[in-house]
């Protein structure tokens, strides 16, 4: 049974429609279909469920700075279930690369970060186990950076990592700064320099309609640091 749809643009809400037919689908045996691999070279092909909902829906693989479909950003993020069943955010999401002389050219409204978070479609999958042996589609959101307080903190959290890279360089930048969102190493191992801009859970499970936020996120309380940043 193949669910692929080609297009070339694509309408986000018709994309969120689309999405959430497979809600409640495993998306393993879909990866398998598209011939998507889930594994390589023995690690963990870790944008493999972002690659099928990217197949389902016609778009090619882009690693581009600019929104996925023009207008709109499309992401995938794991949920995992605690002990009481409750779904919560598993990890940080991976918004955009930092290129520091990028950041310090523009303020937050001129950022590649404001494009990224300013239109989004966010597609939550349950998280199993290590194996991904299954994982089922939960559902898709829409969101837009349109909550003042929202919008004001992450423009903050710019800021803040902004001034750091200007001041005293990109290599002082830790993941200890910004309240809703971070920058942070991107890589494998421990030697890697290049960063990237990453939503933290407490700001995805707001994004994923899991615990929407007031003036500032009222959610689930998050896993650990090790977990969260995995």
């Amino acid at each position: 049974m193949s669910f692929f749809i080609t297009t070339q643009t694509l309408d986000r809400h018709e994309a969120v429609r689309r999405i959430n037919l497979l809600a409640g689908k495993d998306l393993r045996p879909i990866a398998d279909e598209y011939k998507i691999p889930v594994w390589k070279n023995g690690h963990e092909n870790k944008g493999w469920a972002g690659l099928v909902i990217e197949h389902y829906l016609g778009l090619p693989q882009n690693s581009r700075q600019e929104p996925d479909f023009g207008d709109w950003e499309l992401k995938v993020v794991p949920l995992r279930k605690d002990l009481q069943g409750n779904l919560r955010v598993k990890e940080s999401m991976a918004v955009t690369m930092l290129e520091p002389v990028e950041v310090i050219a523009n303020k937050f409204e001129d950022s590649h970060l404001y494009d990224k978070l300013r239109s989004m479609v966010v597609v939550s999958r349950v998280w199993e186990s290590k194996q991904e042996l299954h994982s089922i589609l939960h559902a898709a959101a829409e969101f837009d950076l349109d909550n003042p307080k929202i919008h004001a903190q992450v423009r903050d959290d710019y800021e803040t990592i902004r001034g750091q890279i200007r001041n005293r360089g990109i290599d002082s930048v830790t993941g200890d700064l910004g309240k809703l969102v971070q920058a942070r190493t991107k890589g494998p191992g421990h030697g890697s320099t290049s960063r990237a801009f990453y939503a933290r859970p407490i700001f995805v499970a707001h994004i994923l309609n899991l615990q929407k936020l007031a003036s500032m996120p009222r959610v689930l309380p998050e896993w650990s640091s090790s977990e969260a940043e995995t």
